[in-house]
């Protein structure tokens, strides 16, 4: 709900108004104070100094005199508090104005971010690192809020599309059965099963990159040697491989380190950068796994490097969102799921380690590489 119009105004006269009362009433005080004081010891001091130096013949002049100390003393020091009191009033208004306007500004902002307005953005205000703090974390946050509502477009969008190609199939066939168009033999059911088996593992996927993000996945960590994760996982790609006619070549370096990790998950890693390197690597293509010591981690670099269509240098700091697709017709022809690759880095952020993606460009092929620390 938006605030009233008038409500920005009387926010910032509040604030303002509240901070002059409050220093007015300091400086009246202060004031006040200065003066009684004056006033009250003044006289008196004066009195012992005219006593002391043997100043008056005659009692009227000792009073005369002290009556003009009295006098001059009440003037001077009247117009002095006068003066700095006109001064502080000044500056107090000033400030107390600007203190205002500022955090007035941060306010209509906020609202205007409670109301979808993501691309609000507060400007220094100069009263401080505090207040330059708090208009740097506002702006972050306002930043962060919108990127976030961007994301949750885009994902609902590529959602409800890949939900509607396995449903629509499901409707169709089966009213297709219940007209007698078409009969439930073996070819049917298992189109059937296809389409089921797409729409579980799409709701799997979208539930683990969902635990991974928020860290709340459960890891098994052992003690694993890569050289036999990698010889596992490539053992359960291999047929898929000599199906579609792409070699699939492995190169793992001697005297790697034992690492600390849960052999499933880097597995599950793994096999989705095989899968996603195999949809994007044409018959006859070349997909090679390697493992390096890291010098940089002290633990070991893997890497997935294929020659297929290679990724655009405007898509690569994209590659791991959800749902996001270089090319969405050819992608969804392919039958990713779109989320495989932010499952994958979930899931080697999870174990501490990076995964990072970089190409030559359209054509010129891609290489994925983890980089696990020792543990």
């Amino acid at each position: 709900m938006s605030a009233p119009a008038g409500e920005p105004a009387r926010r910032r006269g509040g604030l303002a108004g509240r901070l002059l009362v409050a220093q007015t009433l300091v400086l009246l005080t202060g004031s006040l104070t200065a003066w009684l004081i004056a006033a009250t010891v003044g006289p008196t001091l004066f009195h012992g100094h005219l006593t002391q130096a043997n100043v008056g013949a005659t009692p009227a002049q000792i009073l005369h005199t002290e009556r003009a100390y009295q006098s001059a003393n009440a003037i001077s020091l009247s117009l002095a508090l006068l003066t700095a009191l006109v001064v502080a009033m000044a500056v107090n208004v000033y400030i107390a104005r600007r203190i205002g306007r500022s955090v007035a500004s941060i306010a209509d902002a906020a609202s205007d971010v409670a109301g979808g307005r993501y691309d609000v953005r507060v400007p220094s205000p100069g009263l401080g690192v505090e207040f330059d703090a708090l208009v740097s974390g506002f702006n972050q946050m306002a930043d962060r809020l919108g990127s976030v509502e961007r994301t949750r477009r885009r994902l609902l969008a590529d959602l409800g599309h890949e939900m509607r190609t396995p449903v629509a199939t499901l409707d169709a066939y089966l009213e297709a059965l219940e007209d007698g168009v078409a009969t439930l033999d073996t070819a049917t059911a298992e189109l059937l099963r296809a389409q089921t088996r797409r729409l579980a593992r799409l709701s799997e996927d979208i539930g683990t990159v969902s635990r991974a993000e928020e860290g709340q996945v459960q890891l098994d960590l052992r003690p694993v040697r890569p050289e036999l994760l990698v010889s596992a996982a490539v053992d359960s790609i291999s047929e898929a491989y000599s199906t579609k006619r792409v070699r699939l070549v492995t190169d793992i370096a001697a005297g790697l380190p034992q690492l600390s990790l849960d052999p499933e998950r880097i597995g599950q890693v793994l096999g989705n950068l095989f899968d996603n390197a195999l949809r994007h690597t044409p018959a006859g293509g070349t997909v090679t796994i390697s493992a390096t010591a890291s010098r940089r981690t002290g633990g070991v670099a893997l890497s997935v490097a294929d020659t297929g269509e290679g990724i655009p240098a405007e898509h690569l700091a994209h590659v791991f969102e959800r749902f996001y697709r270089v090319d969405t017709a050819r992608d969804r022809a392919h039958g990713g799921s779109g989320i495989g690759l932010a499952i994958a880095k979930a899931f080697v952020e999870a174990h501490g380690g990076q995964l990072s993606a970089t190409s030559a460009g359209t054509g010129q092929g891609s290489t994925f590489r983890i980089l696990l620390p020792r543990g």
